[in-house]
């Protein structure tokens, strides 16, 4: 159960609760270094090290990371800002094995030595099993050996505590679940996402089971938050107290007793403050009926818009054609969101190569279905990207930024 902790002056302080029975104290709310602020496509330094350090002063110890951040560097940076401040002893890092990677035994100690050495530590006090999706993915590493290394490390204490995260079916959960004694869990869970992938029902069986859980993707993405659309903000708006998209969303997960941390991928200081906020002050079973209510009509206005349930992961990348998967499904949602030309223009100007770093649209897909084995979401990515480009191509339009292309001089290209 949450509790509010208050300063000597009467201020609300940010919540702790134990993930792991008999363990140590995390904030209820976990840093997510899978969206650092980035400056000319790599981590912007300087701003990832000020908000890092914002949220720690603020009272956030939990920190998540993952081999494939940020392509490698998120748990370097995460690794400097740990250092450069003196705090290993004061925060908890997450990181995880990427068990989608592992194809032969001795790639486990490899990745994992790797890790050590870019998050310049000698352990790791949560370690996850990344993305199984299946039983099937968590016999393959078994069948690795696996077991030993989690006990080896455990005795040795580069490792202090042991967990996975899921994409997947529910039923795949359950199953994952219940084969191996997991002190934690992670798992994507929301106010659309409440019967998807593991959904309430897994939340549930890990809390009966004992395994604290970690809930990611609290905002989809962004989608219920900055991205809301203006039917999504006017229903919040009937409210009597005035909050944004994200105050409620993560608000109605901390209302669930069964949820630990909940990591947010923060990079604007705006949104670190507003979510340290809300974790500040939301304790458990503390939603009024019509707060619930209003969510609950929240749900229906986004069910009747989004078209494709991406939440941006990125785990379908890279394209081997060049194809930004997420990017265009951000904008193909965005037109039913919000209306209007510009995710349009966006994705024409993806099309003839004028943003970005080249031509990225949907028409460079060649059916090759890679992206599609990696999707957490299993969404029919070649099939949507097709409706993506019916609906956001145009002709005219596209003549047009071309013409504007030639003066804006040479554009890369792939």
């Amino acid at each position: 159960m949450f509790k509010k902790n208050y300063d000597s002056t009467g201020v609300v302080m940010m919540q702790y609760r134990k993930l792991i029975k008999n363990s140590e104290d995390l904030s209820v709310l976990g840093y997510g270094c899978m969206r650092l602020p980035t400056k000319n496509g790599r981590i912007d330094e300087k701003k990832a090290e000020e908000q890092l350090l914002y949220a720690f002063n603020q009272g956030v110890n939990y920190y998540d990371t993952a081999y494939p951040y940020h392509s490698g560097k998120s748990e370097v940076m995460l690794g400097k800002f740990i250092k450069n401040n003196k705090i290993r002893d004061k925060i908890y890092i997450a990181d995880k094995l990427p068990a989608f990677l592992v194809n032969k035994p001795e790639q486990i100690q490899s990745f994992f030595n790797t890790q050590l050495k870019r998050l310049d530590t000698h352990y790791i006090d949560y370690y996850l099993m990344h993305m199984l999706d299946s039983l099937k993915s968590w016999e393959k590493l078994k069948e690795f050996g696996i077991l030993e290394f989690i006990e080896e490390k455990k005795r040795s204490g580069q490792i202090r505590h042991i967990g996975f995260s899921f994409h997947g079916r529910p039923e795949e959960f359950i199953k994952i679940l219940e084969d191996y004694d997991w002190e934690f869990c992670q798992i994507q869970f929301n106010y659309l996402d409440e019967y998807n992938q593991a959904g309430l029902a897994g939340l549930k069986r890990a809390d009966e089971l004992g395994i604290g859980v970690v809930v990611m993707e609290p905002l989809r993405g962004g989608n219920l938050a900055a991205k809301a659309p203006e039917k999504v903000k006017a229903k919040f708006a009937e409210y009597e107290e005035q909050r944004s998209p994200a105050y409620w969303a993560l608000r109605w997960i901390w209302n669930h007793k069964e949820v630990g941390v909940v990591l947010s991928g923060m990079n604007v200081d705006e949104h670190i403050k507003e979510n340290i906020e809300v974790a500040n002050i939301t304790i458990a079973n503390s939603m009024s009926d019509d707060e619930i209510a209003i969510v609950n009509e929240v749900k229906e206005i986004y069910k009747s818009l989004m078209k494709v349930p991406c939440t941006g992961c990125n785990y379908c990348m890279p394209c081997p054609f060049g194809v930004d998967i997420p990017g265009i499904f951000s904008e193909y949602n965005n037109k039913y969101f919000f209306g209007g030309q510009m995710a349009r223009i966006q994705y024409i100007g993806r099309e003839i190569g004028i943003f970005g770093a080249g031509k990225s649209a949907a028409n460079l897909c060649t059916q090759c279905g890679k992206c599609e084995k990696h999707c957490p979401q299993s969404i029919h990515i070649r099939e949507e990207l097709k409706d993506a480009h019916k609906v956001l191509d145009n002709r005219l339009m596209r003549y047009g930024l071309s013409v504007v292309a030639r003066f804006m001089g040479p554009r890369r290209e792939k």
